[in-house]
């Protein structure tokens, strides 16, 4: 996923599913100058994890 991408989803007012590694994650936030992605796992919000955008796919 590209960073614009990201943003757009991450502003977006309707659910947009996004899977890192195959996993379903919540974009939390996004910082722009490393190109990372601050995620938890759908269904549980309890552990977050920084991760590469480039990681990131839309399902």
């Amino acid at each position: 996923m590209d960073l614009n991408r990201a943003k757009e989803i991450l502003a977006a007012e309707n659910e947009i599913a996004v899977q890192y590694n195959g996993i379903p994650v919540w974009i939390e936030s996004i910082e722009d100058t490393s190109s990372m992605a601050l995620v938890s796992q759908r269904g549980t919000h309890d552990e977050k994890r920084l991760v590469s955008i480039d990681g990131l796919a839309e399902k």
